[in-house]
């Protein structure tokens, strides 16, 4: 699926109020003294000619028709890349810079004028622009950022290369600065146009794309916000080798746990039609399975259940709200003990379910944890060497300690991957119930009569753990 049918509305809320579309509408009303930068010798003759009678048009047809009679040499194009990277008042380059981006969102078919200028020149129109990201004044660099975008998503030139990696490298270091950036609606919106088009999804995703949109919606953000990153999720979710990777990069937890604390429909609307995609592009039982089950890890089942008591208008999410359950509750049906618990492990959000506690679990499966190259073993480790949830930690380091007690070669296993390490430095942990856990671990780790060592932690009192599961 090259482009999505659905359409962007030229203006919404967000574009409305957003802080860059509030600071153009006061630059517009700046209009630079360009007779007096003519009479300075400081702006070509031609240059004038075309941007006042640009700006003395009074509607789209005399715009038309201006932009007509300067195309065919090439002065629109020429004009709006002089007055952008020559002009050294930065008040200007801003007003400029908007009256371009108002130029592309009036007609898109207008960056063809741009587009067949660079092609005369033998070059892409972005090389002219492009260094402008490197601005200090961060109006100028979003509104460029913008332009860029609809320059790349308007006509039919694509971006590629390093123009495209260099472009969503700035993109991505944007997203990074989430808690700072005071224009992360331009960046979302510019990565909602971007994203629609498939021949730039796997540049994006090579670029750890997702990771960087996973953590800008794991911080604060408003409800618009989130939509519209989430919505850039929602496109990438198109390309079926995009959506198989969901599983493996904390797609899922993270919009299951927006999707259980949303009040805003649209937001709600956006992430369930993002698992229908993914569970449908799903190409391996596997995958889906594993899809399905990270939803229901993450309560999911249960929102849907609430959804489903209340009443829409729109009939796709209802739509969606009947598949997703119709495949969640098939993926419970057959779940095994060890299924669930290889999905709480595989989703990093350990607790103090069921299976832990059971001796019947851990001598079925302990050996299992081998499987896949070791991936339950590694996994656990993972967690005791970073994670700071305490939770996670008890619950961790007790089943390293579960695993070495029913597994023969456990001990020898767990010492070659650094658990043994791990387990240790948990000693002098701060909170009190991991130093707890962790020092049952230890003992099991360093005993070797299992059977004598099980009686003796049965007759202690049951107080850490009983704490910990708080």
């Amino acid at each position: 699926m090259a482009d999505l049918p659905h359409a962007i509305p030229a203006v919404d809320m967000i574009n409305a109020t957003s802080r860059l579309q509030i600071e153009a509408s006061e630059i517009r009303a700046n209009k630079p003294s360009w007779g007096s930068y003519f009479r300075s010798q400081m702006i070509q003759q031609d240059d004038y000619n075309f941007i006042t009678a640009y700006e003395g048009a009074k509607n789209k047809e005399e715009r038309d028709q201006v932009l007509a009679a300067n195309d065919a040499n090439g002065q629109a194009a020429k004009t709006v890349a002089n007055l952008i990277t020559q002009v050294a008042k930065d008040q200007n380059v801003r007003y400029v810079l908007t009256l371009f981006d108002d130029m592309l969102q009036e007609d898109k078919s207008r960056v063809e004028i741009f587009h067949s200028a660079a092609a005369k020149q033998k070059r892409t129109v972005w090389s002219q622009f492009i260094s402008i990201l490197q601005r200090q004044d961060n109006f100028i660099v979003n509104q460029m950022s913008s332009i860029i975008a609809k320059l790349a998503c308007f006509g039919t030139t694509r971006m590629e290369g390093q123009e495209l990696q260099y472009y969503f490298s700035f993109l991505k270091e944007q997203l990074k600065n989430a808690p700072t950036n005071e224009y992360m609606n331009t960046t979302a919106r510019c990565l909602q146009m971007m994203l629609r088009i498939d021949e730039y999804r796997n540049v994006f995703v090579d670029h750890e794309g997702i990771e960087a949109l996973v953590a800008a919606l794991s911080g604060k953000t408003n409800f618009q916000l989130q939509y519209q990153l989430i919505f850039a999720l929602w496109c990438l979710t198109f390309n079926t080798e995009i959506a198989n990777k969901t599983t493996k990069l904390g797609v899922i937890q993270t919009l299951g746990d927006i999707l259980s604390e949303s009040t805003k429909e649209k937001v709600s609307r956006i992430i369930l039609s993002t698992f229908v995609n993914i569970l449908n592009k799903a190409d391996e039982r596997e995958i889906k399975r594993e899809a399905a089950l990270q939803m229901v890890q993450c309560k999911t089942l249960k929102t849907l259940e609430l959804m489903e008591s209340k009443k829409y208008d729109d009939p796709d999410l209802e739509e969606d709200i009947r598949f997703l359950n119709e495949e969640l509750m098939s993926s419970v049906h057959d779940l095994s003990s060890y299924d669930e618990y290889l999905a709480e492990v595989r989703s990093g959000r350990l607790t103090w379910s069921p299976v832990h506690k059971s001796d019947k679990f851990w001598r079925d499966n302990a050996q299992k944890f081998n499987d896949k190259q070791f991936e339950v073993l590694k996994t656990l480790i993972k967690l005791l060497e970073g994670s700071q949830d305490p939770l996670i930690l008890c619950v961790a380091a007790h089943d390293i300690g579960e695993y070495v007690r029913h597994y023969p070669r456990g001990k020898t296993l767990v010492e070659q991957f650094q658990g043994k390490q791990a387990v240790m430095k948990l000693l002098t942990a701060e909170d009190p119930n991991v130093r707890y856990h962790a020092l049952l671990a230890v003992q099991k780790l360093m005993v070797h009569n299992w059977e004598y060592l099980g009686k003796q932690l049965d007759s202690e009192p049951a107080q850490g753990e009983s704490i910990a599961a708080k």
